[in-house]
């Protein structure tokens, strides 16, 4: 992995977008549900949310690892909690994540090891619950920077 990672996003129509991961990935087309947008792709907030939730259910297996644990397979479900700021503006005031193992806990001896440190390893969460701060400029069709 990079020390810095990118993407790149590219306007498709109205409110969907195409993100590309490089050359060697699949792109991603996102959209905002209706009735903003046509609902065509995941919204931006489920982006997030995966990326939580896929960093962590990685880290879980990473620990699973460290400890020598078989986990018998790690899954997750997840959702965002909505809600509006004192502008009114919607924010993603929450992400509950569920990971599941498909191992009993009691098989793994070591367990409470991988639980206490796996989400410490999760690059995504630890990030997003410290907040992120986010450099924004904006340049028009012909390169000039407009903020």
């Amino acid at each position: 992995m990079s020390d810095r990672p990118s993407i790149s996003i590219r306007q498709v129509e109205r409110f969907a977008f195409r993100v590309e991961f490089g050359p060697a990935f699949e792109s991603l087309l996102t959209d905002e549900p209706v009735p903003i947008g046509d609902g065509v792709g995941p919204s931006p907030e489920q982006v997030l949310i995966a990326a939580v939730s896929n960093c962590l259910c990685a880290s879980f297996v990473f620990a699973l690892g460290k400890f020598h644990q078989d986990g018998g397979g790690v899954s997750a479900q997840a959702s965002g909690r909505l809600g509006r700021n004192a502008e009114g503006r919607l924010r993603l005031e929450g992400i509950d994540v569920a990971i599941a193992l498909g191992a009993e806990a009691a098989s793994m001896d070591r367990i409470d090891r991988v639980l206490e440190q796996f989400e410490r390893f999760c690059t995504v969460s630890e990030s997003v619950k410290a907040g992120i701060p986010v450099s924004v400029s904006v340049q028009d069709g012909v390169g000039t920077r407009l903020k």
